[in-house]
């Protein structure tokens, strides 16, 4: 009798047990939610994943999905210059989502104004909210060290003051949709070629006066939601490995509380991650490395070489952001953005960006439409933004020609054949379509063709533009130094037309400023919508920078950003 009572109280209890409900993180605490996981869990909970339905579409990657306790995936969205995300949805080819394609940081910063850079933002916010995605992987705030690095279009500036205040602009534009940013990468990040290998060897003064001091000034003055570690090493420490700087001078110094995440498969140790203060592994499951660092933090844990109440530390801060994020909050997305409001926040910003570098002979502004010749294949093709996390899949990039039509000028037609054949032969040749033009050699002109144009046109415009991105850093030669092609074209043009209007949407070489061009203009890698170059060309309300001022911030980004630490 007293087996069968032992029995049927067991089995009471058991029933009981299993029908009381695991702590979720809508009912309970975070410290409630975390006491109820297991070790697995844990581990799981500080490595990325990408495990959920509408990373189909949006999203680098997410955080750990648990139906058990209640915990739904973040989706976290690139990039610094607009949503990145597929255009097409589960096959359907019939009805696109595009995102706008913002001016870049560079572009952003050379306009000097917080108060559009925040108007930015809050645009950029606000799709990122309407797609679905709780996190902008953005701002990047690297300093502009080396004119010839393949990410600079994403930075602000050389300048350490202005990159802090345009990055605290941004991070408060975009965080008032309710979404959040990443300030990234944090830090010494400044070249993209073995960026995974390179150690940047900074003294402690250079260290605080430059290459940290941006990032000061956003997370004191914006509070970013999460922080990004970058690929390098810093003094011979990976920077997610790196507790000096993610938990010394990030969190104790700063004040940061927020959640700190790699770079996507950044480091060699994600034990070390954990102990710096690197709260979650991104981008994590799935991906070539089994189980990604599964297997070493749970060791460690087991062995005791890891404190468990580390990982209960970062969980903390994971799920602490997660309860701040739209997924959270149920928030049902729109997927309908105002995409035309916010194309004429970007055309503005274009607008203000654009720095006049010279104006001799008074070419500018034109004050009614003329006949104008378009020389350059970028006046037929042009760059919007760079390629890598920072390219946006916009609907329509408008062309110089398409432009100018636009609003009046009459497009020479002899120029323009020239250019429409050669850029349809490198259609014709394959490759990826976006940037098939700009990745081409500069057609070399007929000096003939462009003694006839000046015959017949008021003006001509030459245009001049080069690609970056990602992954790579751009060689010296041919990218920072003129073609044969690009020179010849330059001076044929420059010699024979009076009015010349030179735009560079690249970093400007010196010796251009010395050349008998009338009018150069940089207008950096800017919008889709290039309606902005007309502001120019057309006289109407624009941005008028001196030559002087413009020439030495030129001069500062090419000489100054080239000193070696």
């Amino acid at each position: 009798m007293k087996r069968i009572a032992l029995a049927a109280f067991l089995f009471v209890t058991l029933v009981l047990s299993a029908a009381e409900p695991a702590p979720t993180l809508r009912r309970n605490t975070v410290d409630e939610v975390i006491a109820a996981m297991t070790p697995e869990e844990k581990v799981l909970m500080v490595i990325g994943n990408k495990n959920n339905d509408r990373r189909r579409y949006i999203g680098e990657g997410s955080t750990w999905y648990c139906a058990r306790l209640g915990l739904m995936p973040t989706v976290m969205c690139d990039g610094p210059a607009g949503v990145r995300m597929k255009p097409f949805r589960d096959g359907d080819s019939t009805k696109a989502y595009y995102s706008t394609a913002f001016p870049t940081a560079t572009a952003l910063a050379a306009t000097w104004n917080t108060e559009l850079v925040e108007t930015v933002g809050d645009a950029m916010g606000n799709e990122t909210l309407e797609y679905g995605a709780d996190v902008l992987l953005a701002p990047a705030m690297n300093i502009q060290r080396d004119p010839l690095c393949g990410r600079n279009f994403e930075y602000y500036s050389e300048d350490p003051l202005l990159s802090g205040k345009m990055g605290a602009a941004m991070v408060r534009g975009i965080q008032s949709q309710g979404v959040g940013t990443s300030v990234k990468h944090f830090a010494a990040n400044n070249q993209e070629s073995n960026r995974k290998g390179v150690n940047a060897v900074i003294s402690q003064r250079a260290l605080r006066e430059i290459y940290l001091r941006g990032f000061e000034i956003a997370i004191r003055e914006a509070a970013p939601c999460t922080v990004m570690s970058s690929y390098n090493r810093l003094n011979g420490v990976y920077a997610s490995q790196n507790r000096d700087l993610l938990t010394t001078v990030l969190r104790d110094e700063w004040g940061f509380d927020g959640m700190v995440m790699t770079d996507w498969f950044a480091g060699d140790d994600g034990v070390a991650q954990m102990k710096a203060g690197n709260d979650i592994i991104m981008g994590g499951f799935p991906h070539g490395h089994y189980k990604y660092h599964q297997p070493e933090i749970l060791s460690a844990l087991s062995d005791k070489t890891l404190d468990e109440e580390v990982l209960d530390r970062n969980i903390r801060r994971i799920l602490g952001f997660v309860k701040k994020t739209p997924s959270y909050r149920e928030y049902a997305c729109s997927l309908k953005p105002d995409l035309a409001r916010h194309a004429q926040v970007a055309q503005r910003a274009a607008d203000e960006a654009m720095v006049l570098l010279k104006n001799d002979r008074n070419t500018l502004p034109v004050r009614k439409p003329n006949r104008v010749a378009l020389f350059g294949k970028t006046s037929y093709d042009f760059i919007a933004g760079g390629t890598g996390s920072g390219e946006v899949h916009y609907g329509h990039a408008v062309s110089l020609k398409e432009g100018l039509s636009n609003v009046g000028f009459r497009i020479s037609s002899a120029a323009d054949r020239f250019y429409t054949r050669f850029v349809d032969s490198v259609f014709a040749a394959g490759g990826h379509k976006k940037y098939a033009v700009t990745r081409s050699q500069e057609p070399r002109i007929d000096k003939a063709l462009v003694e006839a144009e000046a015959k017949v046109t008021d003006m001509g415009v030459v245009t001049l533009g080069r690609l970056s991105g990602e992954g790579v850093d751009r060689k010296e030669e041919g990218y920072f130094t003129l073609t044969d092609n690009d020179n010849a074209l330059y001076l044929t043009v420059n010699f024979l037309s009076e009015h010349v209007l030179d735009l560079h949407n690249c970093f400007l070489h010196p010796l251009l400023y010395q050349s008998e061009c009338p009018v150069i203009v940089i207008v950096f890698n800017l919008v889709e919508e290039n309606q902005f170059l007309l502001v120019v060309c057309a006289g109407e309300k624009h941005n008028h920078r001196s030559a002087e001022v413009g020439l030495m911030k030129i001069i500062q980004h090419i000489v100054g950003a080239q000193e070696r630490i």
